[in-house]
């Protein structure tokens, strides 16, 4: 059962406001995932890692699909929502990619200086959490700048205050 939170959120505050919180709790999570130790324990480590993602991926992915289709005309609306999730899964896809790479990588290097296995693959999962965490955080800095409300691109464009700042993306 979804509580529908984020799209009142969305409305209430606009695309843009949604998604740079949801982009931080994403960040925040991964790299608490990045400190879980070898022995550590489900509700003490991974649990306050997990909370902030599923709170990070419920702002951000409603809010990331509004901001792709706020531009499409109804003609084109299907074709850009068959890109927006095309693309969602080929960046799910590469990202996964590189980052089981980098862990594996880094685990294997550990294996063979002797590190235990659990040492050593909990060593290669941080590795790849944190690495995640900084390509979220980047994301989350382009957002901040691209996104701009209405009311700061027409202060930045005509280097004066707006008379009334209604910014909805």
């Amino acid at each position: 059962m979804s509580l529908g939170l984020s799209p009142k959120l969305i409305a209430r505050f606009g695309s843009r406001a949604v998604l740079l919180p949801g982009l931080a709790s994403i960040t925040t999570g991964l790299a608490a995932l990045g400190r879980v130790p070898a022995n550590g324990g489900y509700f003490a480590d991974v649990l306050p890692a997990l909370l902030p993602l599923g709170i990070g991926f419920g702002l951000a992915m409603p809010a990331l699909a509004t901001l792709a289709m706020s531009g499409a005309t109804p003609q084109d609306s299907g074709l850009a929502s068959g890109m927006f999730n095309t693309m969602q899964q080929i960046g799910s896809a590469f990202g996964l990619a590189i980052l089981s790479t980098l862990a594996a990588s880094h685990t294997d290097a550990l294996l063979g200086d002797g590190e235990s296995t659990a040492s050593a693959l909990t060593s290669g999962y941080q590795l790849a959490f944190r690495v995640g965490s900084g390509f979220v955080a980047i994301a989350l800095l382009l957002a901040a700048i691209a996104l701009r409300s209405p009311a700061t691109a027409r202060r930045t464009a005509n280097g004066k205050e707006p008379a009334a700042e209604n910014a909805t993306h």
